[in-house]
């Protein structure tokens, strides 16, 4: 089909939410990455989304609405401490997993009982939401298991002949999907992915907060997941990524001891002068690097890296979200010195 380019002019948001209501699937920016959007009701619009990115069935979606008032009317059972956290980050890069309602379709929760709710906070998200008048299912508008798009170009390059329309709304804010989370009980939330609302900041409303083991390990090929980017290798460029957990002096040795044509390095700002490899660089910090990780991982398959080391992030603040998406690229091999 004919993929047509949007600008984010109202016009252009107006024909986007028709070609929603219509069933048709449309490329959306948000303040994460960028979603394939369909109505989350219309379940064969749901499943073009899957076809479209070659996505497992078993891999849960994202709910979107304008508001999360509007949560009562896809979930049940809603605790008071999601409203208390949806008082705090809604809206924003916070995705809350709770007890579907029945007219959300179970292709649209990966055949669960549950359902993951999001307000977005990108006007351009919002907007379409609003027009269409319907929950939007989103997941990341990317090849499944290639890294997520950041920018509307890095959706054409992956969805162009798939969907019907890509809305430009400029480069994400944050670069990685949003936080999800759990509820074990009245004043726990369990992360089951993490993104750039942290466990610390989760723990200005939540009594407690449980990273999910999952997080930082492989899950079993039979198990089911609540979340998406928990159960499959996810975010990889067609480079051989591997983390190395080392001080730079060390991940030199290791980049040595294995360099040729197709190596590269991914390593932080500043880190330039004392490496002697090639090299590109994704951030100083967990904030610039999780904006940039992406974007990076994807240049590294434009210039050819066949095989690429990357310096492990911290596991701090948001680092944990960087640290979470770059395990996965490397398919969990880490060199650790």
């Amino acid at each position: 089909m004919f993929t047509e380019l949007l600008n984010d002019t109202e016009a252009d948001l107006i024909k986007a939410a028709e070609y929603i209501k219509s069933g048709k699937v449309v490329g959306i920016p948000t303040e994460t990455v960028y979603g394939l959007g369909a109505d989350a009701a219309n379940e064969s619009a749901v499943r073009a989304v899957f076809e479209a990115k070659g996505r497992p069935a078993d891999n849960p979606l994202i709910v979107h609405l304008a508001s999360f008032s509007d949560a009562d009317k896809y979930a049940e059972n809603i605790p008071e401490l999601a409203r208390k956290l949806a008082e705090r980050f809604c809206p924003g890069p916070l995705t809350m997993v709770m007890p579907k309602r029945d007219n959300v379709p179970y292709v649209t929760s990966g055949g669960l009982e549950t359902v993951g709710i999001r307000v977005p906070s990108h006007s351009v998200m919002h907007r379409i939401i609003e027009l269409s008048g319907t929950a939007i299912a989103a997941p990341s508008a990317n090849t499944s298991g290639y890294p997520s798009p950041t920018t509307a170009q890095h959706v054409m390059r992956d969805m162009n002949g798939k969907i019907s329309a890509v809305v430009d709304g400029g480069q994400s804010e944050f670069g990685v999907e949003s936080t999800v989370i759990s509820f074990d009980d009245a004043e726990t939330a369990r992360i089951l992915r993490p993104g750039a609302v942290t466990r610390e900041m989760l723990l200005e409303i939540c009594k407690n907060v449980i990273i999910d083991p999952a997080i930082l390990k492989e899950v079993e090929a039979g198990a089911k997941v609540a979340s998406p980017g928990m159960k499959y290798k996810h975010y990889s460029p067609k480079a051989d990524i591997i983390m190395v957990e080392s001080d730079l002096a060390g991940f030199n040795r290791v980049v040595g001891n294995d360099y040729d044509n197709g190596v590269y390095a991914l390593i932080f700002d500043g880190d330039e002068a004392d490496c002697p490899y090639r090299h590109l660089t994704y951030g100083a910090d967990s904030a610039q690097q999780a904006h940039l990780l992406f974007q990076r991982l994807r240049e590294l398959d434009e210039i050819g890296a066949e095989k690429v080391y990357v310096r492990s992030p911290s596991t701090e603040g948001m680092g944990l979200a960087v640290y979470n998406r770059l395990i996965r690229a490397a398919g969990f091999e880490v060199i650790r010195i």
